[in-house]
């Protein structure tokens, strides 16, 4: 008969299984620098469960760009697609888990039959009530393995969901950045327009009073028409952004829009300030180096699951059975039925075949520690380009700011010369030309300054403190999710 207790099966699985086939899980180890090029006071990497409830964001103190990631993490498809994939990876360890346990079945059926034994011609019922289970203990740990895998790949998943939602975060506030920083460079080219249509009319008036040339009268107009030009040409960039946006916080574009920032205040984003010396938990709470980690892990179990296949496999079975003409007689004791077996295979020969599967096993898992130090490998990469992007533009803002000073200077006394008829037209064109690159330069140098922040966030896993993030988001972070239960 079965167990008569599930407190049975759970003893007899502790004593059955008592060891676990192939290599325990043990972190892929890497020569790293204890020190960073471009920073101070950093250590070895040690990958832990990502943190991905950060909303860093609200550090550059823009409440439109906060309602937008909000936006996105509620409707953001890819997120959606991260987070059903993770739910997926939850079941698949449940269903490892089911491996545990005995399979116990029910038949009940009943049949009515003529028979005819010796030209006797008998009619009669005949009912049957059974139950059937087996139970394969695990001895050799292959089903453990497995749960281990699963475990561990869920884990990743759930580091991929917090990859993907950072990925979504950090992408929308480049995207709006560079949108705000259109704006600015399309009220740049507005004021530019007023200032080129004012040099216009200057020089027909030089013309028509016989002082300037026709040649500096069309010099004008090209430079005019130039400017509206670039200035239509911005306008193209802001709407691909803002359809780009859209889409990222799960919009059609024809359902969005954004509206362009007020002239007086462009860009309300401030620029947080960034730490002479970044603690190296930061990197440690990456989700893709978590990920890959525990994909090691994962990769790791399954070659016990394959080496596991080299031992016997145990069959419990039992099953019980009545029998009767009719439900009042069918638990009577001639009708009762019952057996208990069980037994041991083994493969004997198999060409080879569990050899290389232990070996396939064995490469996947390589497979997954190249690619786990690959990553941390270009995880330091990043934090050290973005630290020296942060560092050397802003030494490069002081020049620009001071090249934007002179060229207004330099605007000023061309077109004081120019009326006064001393310098021709030609140089006034190269002022202009030559302040409107420098506006321009320094506007799209504040714009990647806030990308490299935004960048340097991304790429230390979301903040630029492990126990006192930018900002602490009340939705819960995949670490706590990344236990499957």
């Amino acid at each position: 008969m079965p167990p008569r207790s599930p407190l049975a099966v759970f003893a007899a699985a502790a004593l059955l299984a008592a060891c676990a086939a192939g290599p325990d899980d043990v972190r892929p180890k890497m020569d790293v620098p204890a020190t960073y090029k471009e920073t101070v006071d950093w250590k070895p990497a040690d990958p832990r469960a990502a943190a991905s409830g950060l909303a860093w964001w609200q550090a550059y103190g823009d409440p439109v760009l906060n309602g937008l990631e909000s936006d996105a993490q509620a409707a953001n498809q890819n997120i959606r697609q991260a987070e059903a994939t993770y739910r997926q990876a939850k079941a698949i360890v449940d269903e490892d888990r089911a491996g545990l346990f005995p399979t116990l079945g029910a038949t009940f059926g009943g049949e009515r039959a003529r028979t005819n034994t010796n030209g006797k011609v008998r009619t009669g019922n005949s009912l049957g009530l059974g139950l059937a289970g087996s139970w394969e203990p695990d001895l050799w740990g292959s089903v453990r393995r497995q749960i281990e895998s699963g475990v561990a790949s869920a884990q990743a998943s759930a580091d991929d969901l917090a990859a993907a939602r950072l990925s979504i975060q950090t992408t929308l506030a480049q995207d709006y950045v560079q949108l705000r920083i259109a704006d600015q460079q399309r009220d740049l080219y507005a004021t530019t327009v007023q200032a080129y249509t004012k040099a216009l009319s200057l020089t027909r008036a030089q013309h028509d009073a016989g002082v300037a040339l026709q040649s500096d009268v069309s010099l004008a107009e090209a430079q005019l028409a130039q400017a509206q030009a670039a200035a239509v040409d911005l306008d193209a960039t802001r709407a691909q952004l803002e359809h780009a946006i859209a889409v990222l916080t799960g919009r059609a574009p024809a359902q969005f829009t954004l509206a362009a920032a007020p002239a007086s205040q462009p860009l309300a984003l401030q620029m947080p300030a960034t730490p002479a010396g970044l603690p190296s938990e930061l990197l440690e709470h990456r989700p893709d180096i978590a990920g890959a980690e525990r994909r090691a892990a994962a990769a790791n179990a399954l070659i016990g699951v394959a080496k596991a296949a080299y031992f016997p496999q145990l069959t419990l079975s039992a099953n019980g059975s009545f029998n009767g003409a009719s439900l009042a007689n069918l638990f009577d004791t001639p009708g009762r039925v019952w057996s208990l077996g069980a037994s041991l295979a083994q493969t004997l020969f198999d060409g080879g075949l569990r050899t290389a599967r232990v070996k396939q096993a064995e490469a996947a898992y390589d497979v997954t520690v190249a690619q786990y130090k690959e990553t941390v490998l270009g995880g330091f990469q990043q934090v050290e380009d973005e630290l020296a992007l942060l560092r050397l533009l802003s030494q490069e803002t002081t020049f620009q700011d001071q090249a934007v000073r002179s060229s207004l200077q330099a605007e000023e006394s061309a077109l004081a010369q120019y009326r006064a008829g001393t310098l021709s037209y030609i140089n006034v064109v190269t002022t202009h030309a030559t302040l409107l690159a420098n506006q321009r330069a320094q506007v799209q140098l504040r714009g990647r300054l806030i990308a490299a922040s935004i960048t340097l966030v991304s790429a230390t896993g979301g903040g630029w403190s492990a126990s006192d993030p930018l900002a602490a988001a009340p939705a819960a972070s995949a670490a706590s999710a990344a236990q499957p239960q």
